[in-house]
């Protein structure tokens, strides 16, 4: 008689709803395959068995029937106790939303997998259901919520997704029948007498540790005649401390059971228990360890926390830095109203000057008090008569945690912040709070990942030089930053930040100007100033003033060995740029649309938040103490890892319309998407082009044609309709990108040598007028102030256009091509032989380019002169007639010039 063969469901010991919902589920989606209960359940879990186990097909390990096992289900787990039954050719097919360790264990190594990270394994299969619209009992159903409830904190924990949400969705459809005093029930279930003694003791011995900067709770307890779950006890800790992560520590009968939970992803408590012998996910998960007591597992703990925990965040890393802007308590509320407007700012600090020269923080302005004054015509009132009268600050090492329970307690919205001093050295706002939410979806960008990144870009110089930058910064306690493209770059791997010309904005929080003439004075060289914009060039490579490279070299490498100094000097004095460009953080405010905007020093994120698109707000600290630390107040990491281009506020385009253009160019290099906000005030600005000057127009439709394959971004321009805003017969159809390719092809060839020696933007400019009416061309030429050069090179390409039939007729002869071409500029005959014109006009113009253009006749006016012609109009008429007779191969000698001299006299 043959042994029967069977399949199982299996799942994890002390099992939660989740799992025991997830071994439901299994079990209607292969109803062949027996669903086996663990031996320890949790003790909701067992309450409701108990009162509703004959609902369910569920049986115990000790009633499966004999047989061999084919194969073996393992749902929210891929570690079980396996039955009687399983052999070496079982198959195993594991259905986990958990993380997988990075070794398997051998029962969960052979087979399928089915693993998606959301917040409940119940939501994997419930999604299955779905998709075969499978009918369900209402008791199914409510177990199968209570597995997604359970593991998703009621949709509230952070690993929840959309699809959780939507699982759940589809149980609570009025045909599942949920009864949700049941589910409410089971939810919420009371702790047993053994539990709550537990809990006690726990609360007694519970250990508060910082770790990276979180608070954390270890809590240890004996406890071997324990039989009831602990993921209740670990939830009630967590909600009693508010830290930001729970271990339990407890020695049960033969192993310590270590169950965590974590509110933030900086502490992994998946990856520790994992390192313990465990499991489990971010920000759930548990471990029972083979350890004799409690102590050694929480050291162990300890430990693996400190390896493996991130940072928390600080007031520092999210504080707009430098000196706020701050009233006088006798400014009147006119004069507040008008600050508060100018920067959009919803609240200013209140300070009191002191004799002395200390500031005394009196209290804080808002918006809302500024405007409510205003309102009762109370402009002419001081500041004192409205603020909110405190003295609120925090310290930039505060946690994010203190933050918000200051601004809780304080209904402050903006919190200065203080050194040790008590001397305000910026401000923190709500909103910088409320972007933390996006936290979780922005890349981590560490300090030393960055630093190895800008070694592995920059030459040895050139690194060491902006450490010595930031070193200099730091003597006069001033804050230095790379900012812009080339951080933007640097992160994209792009080849832009590769090009080893330092091209990058350095911008310090501080005096740009004195900076200059600070490291001017100790390392020679040259400062040119700008006081009105607060910027500074530090030449290093000017004669009169050299600078001392021997000097810069032994402070860059203080271990140099001194046989290899001159070679050094030599070779890093190659390697060193010829200037760096310092500019002093400045904010901006426009008076009005489309012009120029008027600045003010300010700190390095007013700064960032005044330029054009979040992936150009992204900036690197080079102080020696914050060497490498990323920047990202307004998610530019985030939309470079997502590919898209985004303003930072909805007035951008409308206060720089030229941003439209701009924001097309990024988005074709990168192959980006511009964002579709973005893109709807993209195009409810394009009138406001036409208000723009000529000037900054050309300027950035020449950073276009600058780029590797402009007419990407031209064509992008076409499609939104910003081509026909400049002039409506301006296109950038398939036949002009056609000829654009071919352009760069000879352009970066020898194939035509006077191409290269022309700015290939110049000869694109060509190449775009070229299909337009005459009258069309002179009216782009106007709109945009076309320079005299790109000016002659489109009137020369009409001009051979015009002229093209012509120069297509087999019969004319070299005399008169001549004749023609001669009236055009060289370039431009060059660019026309590129594009496809007919092979006949091919052929004259190549040799005009490369015979006809250097004959000449031989003869010249002394010659003349001496046959006993008098000087006059008629030299050049017999001069051209030489040269026309030699093109056409009439006359080839001196002395055939000289008769045809005297015929064309004795004529």
């Amino acid at each position: 008689m043959a042994t029967p063969t069977f399949e199982v469901i299996l799942t994890h010991e002390h099992t939660d709803f989740d799992a025991l919902a997830s071994l439901l589920a299994a079990a209607l989606l292969f109803p062949g395959a027996i669903p086996v209960l663990p031996y320890h359940l949790n003790r909701n879990v067992r309450d409701f068995l108990a009162l509703y186990k004959n609902q369910f097909p569920f049986v115990k390990p000790k009633e499966l029937r004999r047989g061999r096992i084919t194969r073996a289900i393992l749902v929210d787990t891929r570690t079980v106790n396996l039955p009687k039954g399983t052999h070496d050719s079982t198959q195993f097919f594991v259905i986990d939303h958990h993380t997988p360790p990075p070794n398997l264990p051998q029962d969960a190594g052979r087979g399928d997998e089915w693993s998606e990270p959301v917040g409940a394994n119940t939501t994997l299969l419930v999604e299955k259901l779905s998709e075969h619209n499978r009918a369900l009992s209402p008791v199914q159903a409510i177990l199968l919520a209570l597995g997604i409830h359970e593991d998703t904190g009621s949709l509230t924990y952070g690993a929840t997704t959309y699809r959780d949400v939507r699982a759940l969705a589809w149980l609570m459809e009025p045909e599942r029948g949920i009864n949700l005093d049941v589910l409410n029930q089971f939810l919420r279930h009371p702790l047993s007498e053994e539990q709550r003694k537990l809990l006690e003791t726990l609360i007694d011995q519970s250990e508060f540790l910082e770790i990276a900067g979180h608070m954390v709770v270890i809590a240890q307890a004996d406890a071997p005649g324990f039989n009831s779950e602990l993921s209740s006890l670990v939830h009630r800790l967590r909600d009693i401390y508010e830290a930001e992560a729970v271990f339990l520590v407890i020695r049960l009968k033969d192993i310590v059971q270590v169950v965590a939970r974590s509110t933030t992803d900086d502490i992994d408590v998946g990856e520790v228990t994992r390192a313990l012998g465990g499991g489990g996910h971010t920000r759930a998960a548990a471990a029972p360890v083979r350890e004799p007591d409690t102590r050694t597992v929480r050291d162990r703990i300890v430990a693996l926390l400190q390896k493996n925990s991130r940072p928390a965040l600080t007031v520092r890393q999210i504080m707009s830095m430098g000196r706020p802007q701050t009233l006088s308590p006798d400014l009147s509320i006119h004069e507040a109203g008008i600050l508060m407007r100018r920067y959009g700012h919803e609240g200013f600090p209140v300070v009191e000057k002191q004799t002395d020269g200390r500031e005394i923080l009196l209290g804080v302005l808002t918006r809302r008090e500024t405007d409510r004054a205003l309102n009762h015509n109370l402009g002419d009132a001081p500041v004192r008569r409205f603020m909110q009268a405190d003295q609120v600050t925090v310290r930039p090492t505060d946690s994010i945690a203190t933050l918000h329970k200051t601004m809780i307690e304080s209904h402050w919205g903006q919190i200065p912040v203080v050194d040790e001093q008590d001397r305000i050295i910026g401000i923190v706002t709500r909103t910088d709070l409320i972007k933390l939410w996006d936290d979780g979806k922005r890349a981590h960008q560490p300090q030393d990942q960055i630093h190895q990144q800008l070694k592995n870009t920059l030459k040895p110089a050139q690194y060491a030089l902006l450490q010595l930058v930031g070193k200099a910064v730091d003597e006069l306690n001033f804050t230095v930053y790379v900012v812009g493209g080339f951080v933007r770059d640097l992160l994209l791997n792009d080849a832009c930040a590769r090009t080893g010309a330092l091209d990058m904005d350095i911008v310090i929080e501080g005096n740009a100007i004195d900076f200059a003439h600070h490291i001017q004075s100790e390392y020679g060289g040259r400062v040119v100033a700008h006081k009105r914009f607060g910027t500074a060039k530090w030449l290093l490579d000017d004669l009169e003033q050299p600078v001392q490279i021997a000097k810069l070299l032994a402070d860059l490498s203080t271990d140099l060995a001194p046989d290899k100094a001159s070679s050094q000097v030599a070779q890093w004095g190659e390697e060193l740029p010829s200037h760096l460009d310092f500019v002093s953080a400045r904010t901006e405010f426009y008076t009005a649309p489309t012009v120029l905007p008027t600045t003010e020093q300010s700190s390095i994120k007013l700064d960032l938040h005044r330029r054009d698109f979040t992936i150009n707000t992204l900036a690197i600290c080079l102080n020696p103490d914050r060497w490498g630390e990323l920047l990202d107040f307004y998610g530019g990491r985030n939309d470079l890892k997502e590919g898209v281009v985004r303003v930072l506020h909805s007035l951008s385009f409308v206060d720089d319309p030229t941003r439209i253009l701009r924001a097309v160019r990024y988005e074709q290099r990168f192959n980006f998407r511009i964002g579709a906000r973005t893109l709807e005030l993209l195009q409810d600005a394009l009138e406001l082009l036409d208000r723009v000057t000529p000037a900054r127009i050309r300027h950035e439709l020449e950073r276009i044609l600058q780029e590797a394959t402009p007419e990407k971004a031209l064509q992008r321009l076409d499609e939104l309709g910003v081509l026909t805003r400049l002039h409506p017969d301006l296109k950038m159809n398939a036949w002009t990108a056609t000829q654009f390719a071919q352009l760069r092809a000879a352009h970066h060839t020898d194939a035509e040598p006077l191409l290269m020696q022309e700015p290939i933007e110049h000869l694109y400019w060509g190449l775009l007028m070229l299909p337009l009416p005459a009258e069309a061309q002179a009216a782009l030429i106007e709109r945009l102030s076309l320079k005299g050069e790109t000016q002659r090179l489109v009137n020369g390409l009409r001009y051979l256009q015009e002229n093209s039939e012509l120069l297509r007729d087999l019969l004319l002869p070299p005399s008169r091509a001549v004749e023609i071409l001669d009236k055009a500029p060289l370039v431009a005959i060059a660019l026309f032989r590129v594009i496809d014109v007919e092979p006949p006009i091919a052929d004259v113009l190549r040799r005009y380019i490369t015979e006809w253009r250097t004959v000449h006749a031989g003869l010249n006016g002394d010659d003349l002169q001496a046959m006993g012609l008098p000087r006059g109009p008629l030299y050049s008429k017999i001069l051209t007639q030489l040269r026309a007779a030699r093109l056409d191969g009439l006359i080839a000698t001196r002395a055939e010039e000289m008769a045809l001299v005297q015929d064309l006299l004795a004529d």
